[in-house]
């Protein structure tokens, strides 16, 4: 371990081979596992998990209570994956005990400067937050989500996987996979086809997808009668499977596409 000695670490945190800087504090309930680096005067407190290999830069507040005025003081816990990159002024919080109790964050994402996620939240893998990106408490983000800088994305709404919102935008509502939302409040502009290029997508399945989109989001039909079209004239596929359980299982309604 490589520990500046200006850092005020509990003797019970349990930290594996690390890297902590000068003025960072360690509270007591703080377990950190191999080859992640703490920059100097970070806050990693509450009942906080980190993995393996993560940065974490300087003035970054993990672990801290929730912003939530029924929190008082339970042993609510944080959660945090392997190879994440979390950078100045990031604020992470635990969960609540009238939520699931526990933010969790997956793996290999990056936190710009300034973005918070609240209690209860679920970040999934290999995301993007730009700066002062932010969450409020119950949101979900799925793997490969985009989110752009200065965003807001409302209690229990949803990110869907490899969607990209972006900077600015206000989403009140959910944001299905592979979709490109923009504005206040957001609104569908197309799928992300960019990002779905990116991580492999044939053209063939970037076309089934933008068949779907439009049957969805921009045909007469209404959604329950769309869904039906999509699954009677769109051949059995993963991602459109999922696409459609996105939109059935959403609670506060998806985002409509813009006129």
């Amino acid at each position: 371990m490589n520990i500046h000695p200006t850092a005020i670490i509990s003797p019970s945190a349990k930290l594996g081979d690390v890297e902590i800087g000068p003025y960072t504090v360690i509270g007591p309930n703080v377990c950190i596992d191999d080859g992640t680096v703490i920059g100097p005067s970070a806050v990693i407190d509450g009942h906080t998990t980190i993995g393996r290999n993560n940065k974490i830069f300087q003035f970054s507040s993990l672990g801290s209570p929730p912003q939530d005025l029924k929190y008082k003081n339970e042993p609510t816990r944080l959660v945090i994956g392997d190879n994440n990159i979390i950078r100045e002024h990031v604020v992470i919080n635990p969960g609540t005990p009238t939520g699931r109790t526990i933010t969790t964050i997956g793996s290999k994402n990056l936190f710009m400067i300034g973005s918070h996620v609240a209690h209860d939240c679920i970040v999934g893998d290999e995301t993007v937050f730009a700066n002062n990106a932010t969450l409020a408490g119950h949101v979900t983000v799925e793997s490969m989500a985009i989110l752009g800088g200065l965003i807001a994305v409302h209690q229990f709404a949803r990110i869907g996987r490899l969607a990209m919102v972006g900077g600015g935008a206000m989403a009140t509502m959910d944001v299905p996979p592979f979709a490109v939302a923009s504005g206040d409040r957001a609104k569908l502009y197309g799928i992300n086809i960019i990002g779905l290029r990116r991580r492999g997508y044939t053209k063939e399945k970037i076309l089934l997808i933008e068949k779907a989109f439009r049957l969805l989001f921009r045909s007469n039909y209404s959604l329950a009668d769309a869904i039906k079209k999509v699954q009677d004239e769109i051949q059995p596929d993963p991602d459109i499977r999922y696409l459609i359980e996105f939109i059935q299982t959403s609670k506060r309604g998806v985002c409509r596409y813009r006129l």
